[in-house]
């Protein structure tokens, strides 16, 4: 197998030693310290150092790494068996072993789409462990992390016995195996989130820490989770709970921002979703509109809208000199009109229909030629407030008119639609709040692919936030009167084409 099959990337046993002082400093001493995937044994070295009387034992598919790690451990102590971990029978290896037990180790990180990808076999039996619905189980949802599989499975099979896991892996995983334990009523209780440099230590640009928790007793209620910015860090920077089913970020920053828990009015929108950027995207070229393909386009100025992204709203809201071309003005709208009210752009895309016929998105199938998503009356609000999905801060900007137009977001930014500038303004000022920002850290993992989601803003109630930060009116100009309803916006009036060869400058 490959190292990538594997996750194959050995802990440096400095980070092993500095991992089992954390589970040191918390008690009680292990009578046996197990390392389900040892590779060289790094954990297993340092728990001979640091628990002198502990039992060693240790499970590696590798027959090399297998000794390398005998040759490294007190024989007398130690025992590493050749295993493959998901034929171990762990229910009946973890029932032999003394209490109480300390699992430690560095479970491979890898996720089974990835492994699926390259035709791996080294993968756990293929079930919902999750309990997914027959929709999420078909959809992203039902990949996960190899390492979140082991983790819940050792944790399955602890029930009953006193233990404590303390295992490196990706945050979002920790998050996950928190999640599943609580909603299977486990007997796992809080030791904490310990966040490690993976740069660092793996080459690995991925949010990670050392997961510790404690098995035995009776299942917790109302647990918090203290999430520590280093190993030898003294104090919490915050404690993550499960609340509702879900994991929260700052269960003390949820509680002081209950208040404005709700549903947001207006609603949150996501911006266009075209998934052909070379023939939907054009870029100002002097006085000429290209195309990601080169090719010099004129379309009906009608149709086409300036564009911003995510990088121009985290800048603070400034187009670049971008366009995108918007066929539709609904969802499913019949695109054929376009040969008669905009000649121009039906060729144009019909030049370049199998391209967009070739988009891969489910969503695009029974769809008219040239659908987009992501579009309707609000796409064409002149005014609104706009966030990154895919940027790491909480940085909301008003995005007005261009050329008496609307402007266009991607589908990785979100909005408010307004009808008018002070309203948006207001909504704005409101978000950018320090109330505002503190209920956004309750609620927000940065290590998540796209942090910022629609659900999340959806869950803020806008008419609470603009009754809390109402007292700072006069200071930041807050009209007496703001109008939450979602303005009805009508899109622009479809115009009698230009004569050919026309451009319009934008």
């Amino acid at each position: 197998m490959t190292k990538k099959e594997l996750g194959d990337w050995q802990t440096p046993v400095e980070l092993a030693r500095a991992a089992l002082g954390v589970v040191a400093r918390r008690g009680p001493t292990p009578a046996v310290v197990l390392e389900p995937t040892c590779g060289e044994g790094s954990f297993l070295v340092a728990a001979a150092e640091r628990f002198r009387r502990a039992a060693l034992v240790g499970y590696e598919l590798n027959e090399r790494y297998a000794a390398t790690a005998r040759d490294r451990l007190p024989p007398k102590r130690a025992r590493v068996t050749v295993a493959d971990f998901f034929r171990v029978d762990w229910d009946r290896a973890l029932a032999d072993l003394p209490e109480p037990i300390l699992i430690a180790g560095n479970p491979p990180w890898v996720t089974n789409a990835a492994l699926g990808g390259i035709g791996s076999t080294n993968l756990p039996e293929k079930r919902n462990f999750k309990g997914l619905t027959g929709y999420e189980a078909l959809t992203g949802k039902s990949n996960f992390d190899v390492s979140e599989w082991m983790l819940l499975r050792l944790l399955e099979a602890l029930q009953g016995r006193r233990a404590t896991v303390a295992v490196l892996c990706k945050t979002a995983v920790a998050r996950r195996v928190v999640e599943l334990a609580t909603a299977k009523r486990w007997s796992v209780r809080p030791g904490g989130l310990w966040r490690i440099d993976a740069m660092r230590h793996f080459r690995a640009a991925v949010d990670a820490v050392l997961f510790v928790c404690d098995v035995g007793g009776d299942a917790p209620t109302d647990a918090r989770w203290p999430r520590y910015a280093a190993l030898d860090a003294e104090l919490p920077t915050a404690s993550m709970a499960v609340v509702g089913g879900a994991v929260v970020a700052d269960a003390d920053a949820l509680e002081r921002t209950a208040h404005l828990a709700g549903s947001s009015d207006p609603e949150w929108r996501s911006g266009l979703k075209h998934d052909c950027a070379r023939v939907m995207e054009l870029e100002l070229q002097g006085r000429r509109w290209v195309n990601g393909l080169g090719e010099e386009v004129a379309v009906e100025d009608h149709l086409l809208f300036a564009l911003m992204k995510s990088s121009d709203v985290a800048r603070g809201g400034t187009p670049r000199a971008r366009a995108v071309i918007v066929p539709q003005t609904a969802l499913g709208e019949d695109t054929s009109r376009l040969r008669q009210t905009a000649p121009r752009a039906w060729h144009y895309l019909s030049t370049h229909r199998e391209r967009l016929r070739a988009r891969k998105s489910a969503v695009y199938r029974g769809q008219p030629d040239f659908a987009i998503f992501g579009v309707g009356p609000y796409s064409f609000a002149p005014w609104k407030v706009a966030v990154s999905g895919l940027y790491k801060r909480c940085a909301f900007s008003v995005v007005g008119p261009r050329r008496d137009k609307p402007v266009m977001l991607d589908d990785t930014c979100y909005f408010l639609p307004f009808a008018s500038e002070e309203e948006a303004r207001s909504a704005c000022e409101a978000l950018r709040s320090p109330i505002a920002q503190d209920f956004f850290a309750a609620r927000i993992f940065w290590d998540a692919k796209r942090p910022i989601n629609k659900a999340l803003l959806q869950k803020l109630d806008l008419a609470a936030l603009l009754t809390a930060t109402a007292g700072r009116k006069k200071e930041k100009k807050f009209p007496d009167r703001v109008d939450l309803a979602e303005p009805r916006v009508s899109p622009p009036r479809q115009g009698s084409p230009k004569r050919p060869g026309e451009r319009t400058r934008r």
